[in-house]
């Protein structure tokens, strides 16, 4: 399981007209905190640039891959090739900004690439793949169908899941109005 995060004190500014700069920080390691609990039991890694957040993973016994400066598709490329590098031969990558994440489990049963997109469909807020499927990660606005094209362009079977749990993600003022599951 990889999870990439960013900065808690940088987090989420595009909720800066809902919540103060303390209340964005503390939500994003409640999410955090979610995605994590969601992983359980399996062994989890934290991509990361940011000494605070290395604590934070540091403290929940969970490994962290540092990567400064690679912008988030080299930091989830390179915990990919350090999970393969420690014997994994399928990752889950996941988002730290979903408050309702549950069960992440179900995604590694499946030997293809399993992606789950946002509620928008617009993002990719988990995905699943084998190590070395040559899966090219392709994260920022629209990546859903960018993923979707890669791994079509593959010889995997591709599985598309839209769960409630792991489609809400919070980027914006509306995103806070999480529904009750």
């Amino acid at each position: 399981m990889l999870v990439p995060v960013k900065s808690f004190s940088r987090a989420k500014v595009r909720l800066a007209a809902a919540l103060p700069a303390a209340e964005r920080e503390a939500l994003a390691r409640s999410m955090a905190d979610a995605v994590v609990r969601a992983a359980a039991p399996l062994p989890t890694s934290v991509v990361c640039e940011d000494e605070d957040v290395a604590a934070w993973a540091a403290e929940r016994g969970l490994d962290v891959v540092w990567t400064p400066g690679l912008g988030l598709n080299g930091a989830v490329e390179a915990g990919v090739l350090r999970l393969a590098e420690l014997g994994a031969d399928h990752v889950t990558v996941a988002h730290a900004d979903l408050p309702l994440a549950d069960d992440l489990t179900w995604v590694a049963r499946f030997r293809g690439i399993t992606l789950v997109p946002d509620r928008r469909e617009d993002g990719t807020n988990v995905i699943g793949v084998p190590v070395d499927a040559g899966f090219r990660f392709a994260y920022g606005p629209g990546s859903f169908t960018r993923h979707r094209a890669i791994a079509r362009a593959l010889p995997l079977p591709l599985r598309i899941a839209r769960r409630l749990q792991l489609s809400w993600d919070v980027d914006v003022p509306e995103d806070l109005h999480v529904p009750v599951v």
